[in-house]
């Protein structure tokens, strides 16, 4: 998607989904970024989720309602308001000694090895995230000296830059939306990258392999490329699978099992978990 069509595209659609359970709200994340959401605020009693008005599909919206018993209200709010929204809900955050991220509007972080500036926009993936946080603390303890590197699924290129600072010098960084395409190239520009090649692509088919697999998205589309995903690794090489809630493990390990990948380890946040894989 060119800047000029960004331009011209005046409305975002916020879907507004009433509920008390805070329970719920990582499971109505989970399914609505499947159906194209990218954009989410929690509020007492509320959450607010929001996409480009043209890429919804009402029906798909009203199946996740009532699967879940949910009063909901679709509100137009005009584009410009997008970036004034990120602003004011988009702290820094700060991951002990190891990264900092924040956005260009902050202040500069002291006192971390390693800073990340990310303009979100409609893009998934600050760091706020509990599955962006928990990737990047499995990526704390891993050696990306020299590694290349596959990021299936990059949003905002954060992971991608985050494995460039940690030593990576061959990086494929890959996702389906235009808006993530151009959004992570900003990304990774600002952040002085060198070494990190964005395309969009639609699986994780890729013509090569890689050292370290990053897949940072959702349980289906994981599934719908097990095959793909256990192709793209060299041997010994390691995968990280995020974007998953606590109870889809069983499912990730059965499908993991059967193309004899080996679990090193599961970690938990917030309902949400980070899983890593050698194969």
């Amino acid at each position: 998607m060119g800047g000029n069509n960004i331009i011209n595209i005046m409305n975002y659609t916020e879907v507004v989904f009433f509920t008390s359970d805070a329970a719920l709200l990582d499971i109505l994340v989970s399914e609505l970024v499947s159906i194209g959401f990218e954009g989410f605020e929690e509020e007492v009693n509320l959450l607010k989720a929001f996409a480009s008005g043209n890429e919804l599909n009402p029906t798909e919206i009203e199946a996740i309602a009532s699967k879940y018993g949910l009063e909901y209200a679709i509100n137009s709010i005009p584009q410009q308001n997008w970036n004034a929204l990120w602003e004011s809900n988009f702290s820094p955050i700060v991951m002990e000694s190891f990264v900092g991220i924040r956005a260009h509007f902050h202040e500069p972080i002291v006192g971390v090895e390693h800073e990340i500036t990310i303009t979100p926009k409609m893009s998934f993936g600050t760091g706020h995230h509990a599955t962006t946080y928990m990737v990047m603390q499995l990526m704390q303890n891993i050696d990306f000296q020299n590694k290349s590197v596959l990021d299936f699924g990059t949003g905002t290129g954060i992971l991608a830059i985050l494995a460039e600072k940690l030593g990576s010098t061959e990086l494929y960084a890959i996702d389906n939306d235009d808006w993530c395409i151009e959004n992570a190239i900003e990304n990774a520009k600002n952040n002085d990258c060198k070494y990190i090649k964005i395309e969009k692509a639609t699986t994780a088919i890729t013509p090569k392999q890689y050292d370290i697999v990053l897949a940072n998205i959702n349980k289906n589309i994981i599934l719908e490329n097990i095959e793909a995903l256990t192709n793209d690794v060299v041997a010994n090489g390691l995968i990280i699978l995020s974007g998953l809630l606590v109870e889809d493990e069983k499912d990730i390990l059965v499908a993991t099992k059967e193309r004899n990948w080996l679990h090193l380890k599961t970690v938990v946040r917030n309902n949400w978990i980070a899983m890593q894989f050698s194969i």
